[in-house]
């Protein structure tokens, strides 16, 4: 890796500076090492990189389309190396971050503040948004997700495990009927959330899948609690968005003999960046500021 990064170094040098010798004397050098490095690295593309006259030094089209890769690739390195020599809160750096609107109003919002107050050093966008997004085509840094993707050169990092429950508003159970079975959930009205409406149950007897009917689709926590209890259906829930209104009574888990699967709330980060010190500090920050970190 080593011997890599320093010919990846001599051709940014050499594209930069315009020439070989040039490129040795910034980078302390004789030129035939610059030359010996970037014909190596050549090699391993099995492509020149290079127009070589006696006058002139010129990128060729393959150069071009890997001048800009081949510098992120050389920063992240250069930023790896100095973040683990670096002391945590002189961390320096911008970080991209997507983040789901379901969870932003509720854990995630503190979460942000703090971790920007421990490392003032660090600038984040934070795009909230609850789409599927691919962390490496869009240029993100960590995508948050609480829904199910897998990506080419992109890693799953759990975070933390969302319990959630189906409940109701009393007055809407008094009015309805409180479901006795999974299966008629399909004569109620249902609050549903990204996750779909095909609603997943664990019993004694096995899995039972229902495909409920939408009086109401949010992709916002606080509107689905609204909603539940002015009693306008039914819905699956996280238990952490729902507990206020459970501990008063405004609401009240129903089916609790069918166990609905857990949440996960994961990271998605592209492999080139999981090692960047600022990347590793946030998602260590954010185990540590949700409630039940994953271990």
């Amino acid at each position: 890796m080593a011997d890599t990064f320093l010919n990846m170094k001599a051709f940014l040098s050499a594209a930069e500076a315009g020439s070989f010798s040039r490129a040795a004397r910034q980078l302390g050098v004789a030129p035939s090492v610059v030359t010996k490095r970037v014909a190596q690295l050549e090699w391993v593309l099995r492509a020149p990189l290079f127009k070589r006259t006696t006058r002139s030094l010129r990128l060729t089209e393959l150069g071009e389309s890997q001048l800009a890769p081949i510098r992120q690739i050389v920063r992240d390195y250069e930023e790896v190396v100095t973040g683990v020599m670096r002391a945590p809160h002189t961390l320096e750096g911008h970080l991209r971050i997507k983040a789901p609107v379901a969870t932003i109003g509720f854990d995630l919002a503190k979460m942000f503040v703090s971790f920007q107050r421990e490392y003032p050093g660090l600038t984040l966008d934070v795009v909230v948004v609850d789409r599927t997004v691919n962390p490496i085509e869009e240029g993100f840094d960590v995508v948050m997700t609480l829904m199910p993707a897998s990506f080419e050169g992109v890693l799953e990092e759990p975070l933390f495990v969302y319990e959630r429950v189906l409940c109701a508003a009393p007055s809407y159970l008094a009015r309805r009927g409180t479901p006795k079975h999974p299966r008629e959930l399909i004569n109620h009205d249902c609050i549903v959330f990204p996750t779909g409406p095909t609603w997943t149950f664990h019993g004694n007897k096995g899995v039972v899948e229902v495909k409920v009917r939408p009086q109401l689709m949010t992709n916002n926590g606080r509107l689905g609690v609204e909603s539940l209890c002015a009693g306008q259906g039914i819905a699956i829930i996280s238990r952490t968005v729902a507990a206020s209104a459970l501990e008063t009574g405004e609401l009240t888990i129903i089916l609790p003999s069918f166990r609905v699967p857990d949440l996960w709330l994961k990271a998605l980060v592209p492999a080139a960046r999981m090692g960047l010190a600022r990347v590793q500090a946030f998602l260590n920050h954010v185990r540590a500021a949700l409630p039940t970190p994953v271990s």
